[in-house]
């Protein structure tokens, strides 16, 4: 397994997106949208359905496990599955242009905060919640951080995979002798490096996002959860880093690999993309991580959304899904090779737990200090849906956005 599925994962191209085109379980009926959201759901489908999951956050390289599990054990559920993969910003155009047709082929999305806000923004989800919390037992076993994010997914999204996240910052000791450990800092290096530092969108990056979020923290602005009228100083720094800064790529694989070959010297990570890409061989394994001043966790989760105007019978398999995937010996699988460190949701689910190869990886590329890190520092849940968008609009309004480019 090389950096080319992790990649497919985190950037697929548009062809992929638009080979969705198996039926969902049985057809959407006449509502459109919205037309059989309210409906009645069974406990199990009528018939097995045909479920087309898309991933637009590389959630599948935890939970695919788990998914293919489940359908080889529920054939009467789920008689196939077929998975594809998109950039977080075109999931909400893809997902509107299906429910305006009528005909919405994908029965599940597996997202992070950024489609899940985008989503829910423009009303494209099922209310799971309540009415179906009795179904996901596992949701009453989560983590006390991971149940923070839950909240913040509104009653649309159900969270499948936690991590602390970050926001971290990677270097190669060969490159930087001495790294930045305060935000002046950081901008000292990046004016004396110009091109050196990098993030990647924050649309469309975990670690990007997640350094957007947390300078707030770091710098001790007025309010870290209002981005429009409480980031003067967030913002204030990000258009003087700005200066230093060649380039945003559209995802976080480039930067990982401008961090291997020197094109870059400190870019934003988290636990997971520091741990991931060393364990493919992607990043050298002596990349060293640390932190900035004041640092606060801001917290990430993968959730599951069902968009409006799937069958009854599709929703039904999904919720029985979800189900199963919430159990702690399917949670386990969440350990992968350290993608989104640790990984677990729920309770009680240790690495020991998780299969050998991620035993095996997690400690020949795992680090100790991340124990400490994790238990000092607070944690943060990211920006509320419309905050989010907010924030993401401005960034690429007054920051990057003339700047970004693919890799």
């Amino acid at each position: 397994m090389g950096f080319t599925r992790r990649s497919a994962l985190i950037v697929a191209t548009t062809s992929t997106v638009l080979a969705l085109t198996a039926a969902c379980g049985a057809p959407s009926s006449p509502g459109g949208a919205g037309g059989d959201s309210n409906g009645e759901v069974p406990e199990k489908p009528a018939k097995a359905v045909t479920l087309n999951i898309l991933d637009v956050a590389g959630n599948l390289q935890l939970t695919q496990g788990m998914i293919d599990e489940f359908v080889s054990k529920n054939p009467d559920i789920v008689s196939k599955v077929t998975y594809s993969k998109a950039t977080a910003p075109e999931l909400a155009g893809k997902i509107k242009a299906q429910q305006n047709a009528n005909r919405v082929d994908i029965g599940l999305v597996l997202t992070g905060v950024d489609g899940l806000a985008a989503g829910i923004d423009q009303g494209l989800w099922i209310d799971v919640l309540p009415k179906f919390e009795d179904r996901l037992a596992g949701m009453k076993d989560y983590l006390e951080p991971a149940a923070a994010m839950q909240k913040l997914a509104g009653n649309a999204g159900v969270t499948v995979t936690y991590y602390p996240s970050g926001p971290l910052l990677e270097y190669l000791p060969s490159k930087v002798a001495t790294p930045p450990t305060s935000a002046d800092e950081l901008l000292a290096y990046a004016k004396a490096h110009p091109g050196k530092v990098q993030y990647a969108r924050p649309s469309n990056s975990g670690p990007g996002r997640t350094f957007l979020m947390g300078l707030p923290y770091i710098l001790g602005d007025k309010d870290p959860k209002d981005p429009i009228n409480g980031w003067d100083k967030t913002w204030a720094y990000l258009k003087e880093l700005n200066q230093y800064v060649d380039y945003y790529p559209s995802g976080t694989s480039e930067t990982m690999k401008n961090l291997a070959n020197g094109s870059a010297h400190v870019i934003a990570s988290t636990t997971g993309w520091d741990i991931n890409p060393r364990v493919l061989g992607t990043v050298p394994k002596e990349a060293k991580v640390s932190s900035l001043s004041g640092f606060h966790w801001v917290t990430d989760a993968h959730y599951a959304v069902i968009p409006k105007g799937v069958s009854t019978d599709t929703q039904a398999a999904v919720l029985a899904l979800l189900n199963f995937m919430l159990t702690p010996k399917q949670q386990a699988k969440a350990y992968d090779q350290g993608y989104f460190y640790p990984g677990p949701a729920v309770k009680g689910v240790n690495l020991s737990d998780a299969p050998q190869q991620s035993q095996d990886a997690i400690r020949d590329f795992g680090r100790p200090e991340y124990e400490a890190l994790i238990a000092n520092n607070p944690t943060e849940v990211p920006l509320d849906a419309k905050s989010l968008v907010a924030a993401f609009d401005r960034w690429d309004r007054e920051i990057g956005g003339g700047k970004v480019k693919k890799g």
